[in-house]
This record gives C-alpha cells, sequence and structure tokens, in this order.
C-alpha cells in the first residue's frame, strides 16, 4: 500500500540529532528555535566518535555530520544503533567529492584517488555507519531532491506500518562546489536524524500525502537558519518539534507535500 492510499502513517520520534554550523546539537537547535540563542564556542565540523582518529579526520564532512547526528538520534532513544534498520537520505551526497573527481577525469584520469572514488558514492554515509555501528540490519540510500528528505520520512514510515518495531532516519547535505554550485547550489552543512517507532514516549508524529502547497515556505527560526542548504527543506518538522508540537509542510514531489502533524 503507497501512502497516497493510506489514511496517514504514524510513528513516536524516539530520539533527535542535529548539527549545522552553529547550531551542533539537537539541544543547542532548540534553544535557539525557542529563545534566540546560541551557543559561543560550536565547533566548525562535526567529529563523529564511532570513527577511529584517523578515518574522523578524512572522512567526507557529509559522512562526519550523518554518522553524529545518526549517533546522537539512537543515544537520545536509549536505542543500540546496531539493532535498527536505517534510511539515509540527501539531496546531492558529496559535492566536494563529485566536483574533484569531475575535474580529475577530465585533466588527468589516471591520478584519480581511489579513497575518493569511494567516498563518492551516494550510499558512503550508510556503509560507514554499518560498518562502524556492527549493523546487520537494512540500511537505504535515498535522493529525490528537494523531496529527500520527506521521501526519506515516508520510506522509515512505511518500514515501521510493513514490520519494523523502530527505524532510524538521517538526512544530510554539505557544501556545492566548482561549476556543480551553479547547478546543485547549497551552502554550509546540515545534518538531522530521527528515531522513529511504533511504540513508546516522545512526540507522536502523523503524514500524509497532499496537494502541492502554494505557499511560501516556512519562516521559522531554524529554516531560516540554514535556508541555503540542500537538506533545508527538512527544517520545518524541526521547527515543529522544537515546539513540541504543530504542523509541518514537508516538499514531497511535483505534485504532492507531506503534511506532518506532531502532537505531544
Amino acid at each position: 500500500m503507497s501512502i497516497s492510499q493510506a489514511p496517514g502513517l504514524t510513528a513516536h520520534v524516539a530520539g533527535i540529532g542535529f548539527w549545522t554550523r552553529g547550531l551542533p546539537s539537537w539541544a543547542a537547535a532548540r534553544e535557539y528555535a525557542l529563545n534566540g540563542t546560541q551557543p559561543t564556542d560550536a565547533p566548525a565540523r562535526p567529529s563523529p566518535q564511532l570513527l577511529p582518529a584517523n578515518e574522523r579526520r578524512r572522512a567526507p564532512e557529509t559522512v562526519a555530520i550523518a554518522l553524529e547526528v545518526a549517533m546522537a538520534a539512537c543515544e537520545s532513544a536509549a536505542r543500540e544503533p546496531a539493532s535498527l534498520p536505517s534510511v539515509f537520505a540527501s539531496t546531492h551526497g558529496e559535492l566536494a567529492i563529485t566536483d574533484y573527481m569531475c575535474a580529475t577525469l577530465a585533466a588527468d584520469p589516471r591520478t584519480l584517488s581511489p579513497t575518493k572514488f569511494h567516498n563518492s558514492v551516494h550510499n558512503a554515509a550508510a556503509g560507514y555507519w554499518t560498518i562502524g555501528t556492527g549493523a546487520m540490519q537494512p540500511a537505504n540510500a535515498i535522493s529525490a531532491y528537494t523531496a529527500s528528505f520527506a521521501q526519506g520520512l515516508i520510506e522509515a514510515l512505511m518500514q515501521l506500518r510493513d514490520d519494523a518495531d523502530a527505524v532510524l532516519l538521517v538526512a544530510y547535505d554539505g557544501q556545492a562546489f566548482g561549476p556543480l554550485a551553479r547547478m546543485a547550489p547549497s551552502e554550509g552543512l546540515l545534518g538531522g536524524a530521527l528515531v522513529l517507532s511504533r511504540e513508546g514516549a516522545g512526540p507522536r508524529l502523523h503524514a500524509r500525502l497532499v496537494p502541492a502547497s502554494t505557499q511560501p515556505p516556512a519562516n521559522a527560526p531554524l529554516s531560516r537558519f540554514a535556508s541555503a542548504n540542500a537538506m533545508a527543506p527538512m527544517l520545518p518538522l524541526f521547527d515543529v518539534l522544537a515546539r513540541g508540537e504543530g504542523t509541518a509542510i514537508l516538499p514531497a514531489g511535483a505534485a504532492h507535500d507531506l503534511l506532518v502533524e506532531v502532537t505531544p
């Protein structure tokens, strides 16, 4: 059954992870959304402890932020990371490496770095996560341009409807570089993660597809803070989660939005 045929999909938000430059945790993001205050010593780059120190330094920023928010959401939910099926959503993947590969292939193909190549694939973050946590559960990687977060959320909710007890949803995008920046613009670094469960504590989320809205995007604090990142379409939901209740409209495709209602 597709979501368009279903009366709606529901879940409890058991855990939340968040990171962007200036707001390096969900606690910091929530404080900013509610009171407008920011930490004064925010790091410039996430530092996922899941990776050994050498790999942590070498990992692409998109991988680093994906692992950072994924682990934060699991810790918030008090869930063992290896036990959760996961859905990783990214609009563009790792654009810095894509730009490097295109430039190298055009200028001197024989010098292409194998390490850069294996970090270029869209499921790189999912691969690092499953290897680092030892997870044997399914891990999906999704891209649907501006609808990437909504489609990732739909996938996670459908897994809950099917047979999963809980699912980890991770969404992230980084900075665009080179000629790609004109065609696939994205600024900064942004990631968010949710552990969604069928039962339990936490805000209740109800989602359903509706016809695409002509309304302008949400203008709430987090939506404004990181509006230039390609994963900004996820931010209306995080603004609602910061308040504890409300409704978010997420672009889900050319003809549909995902209407998400959050109740305490």
